[in-house]
């Protein structure tokens, strides 16, 4: 079954010519002009994948992130105004996997899309190892779950892939290129915080203090290393 895609964008014809374009690609899409009619798609057709705009009417894209991720981790790439760089950060910040520029070529937004769904897909492979247990976080890769404590955490697809890429090299210091390349699997802007962004909110839900880690360290001037002490008898 091709992969659904949702774009929550008012502009009718970029959604009519992205929604001829992407099909090409395999991608079933369909589209909303307003936020309350992508979020009631949302809910109605279970997509694999959000493209939102944040300029929208009555509701920006910042708002409908933030509901979204009030109940769902589905993977959201926000497209923002080009050289608006605090949109971008804001965006990574309050949850978004990814973000787009505009105008941007819509084959570089294909490669996102399939970078985003095919990391969604392949994480349960990310090791040997269905079920890992560190102290008291358990993740589950086929399932792609986090508890900490016994206590679901909610991550989105972006930070899960990258707990589950840092888990796969413990002990390794990743710079910030490498975590990009397998992220996002495409070249990025020079000016680029979203590795910071997303350890950030990985810590946080993690309730990982960066001054004293128990599971994400940060190396000053190199990268991140995990440092977790692996459990044998994972459940």
């Amino acid at each position: 079954m091709n992969p659904t895609i949702l774009i929550i964008d008012d502009d009718e014809k970029l959604n009519s010519l992205l929604q001829g374009y992407l099909k090409d690609f395999g991608l079933h899409v369909i589209a909303a002009t307003h936020p309350k009619e992508g979020l009631e798609r949302l809910e109605k057709d279970s997509p694999n994948l959000i493209i939102l705009d944040i300029m929208l009417p009555d509701m920006d894209g910042f708002e409908v992130c933030k509901t979204i991720r009030k109940t769902s981790q589905i993977p959201i790439i926000m497209l923002t105004a080009r050289g608006e760089v605090m949109d971008r950060v804001v965006g990574l910040e309050i949850g978004a996997d990814d973000y787009l520029p505009k105008p941007f070529e819509p084959r570089e937004l294909v490669a996102r899309i399939q970078s985003i769904l095919r990391r969604a897909k392949s994480a349960d492979n990310q090791t040997e190892e269905d079920t890992l247990q560190f102290g008291e976080m358990v993740i589950n890769f086929p399932k792609q779950t986090v508890h900490l404590r016994e206590s679901i955490v909610d991550l989105t697809t972006t930070e899960f892939a990258a707990l589950s890429l840092l888990v796969k090299n413990p002990g390794v210091v990743l710079n910030r290129d490498q975590i990009l390349e397998t992220l996002r699997g495409i070249e990025c802007d020079a000016f680029n915080r979203s590795v910071d962004i997303t350890m950030s909110r990985l810590r946080q839900k993690l309730q990982d203090d960066a001054k004293r880690p128990t599971f994400i360290k940060t190396v000053w001037g190199a990268g991140y290393t995990f440092i977790g002490d692996q459990q044998k008898n994972a459940i």
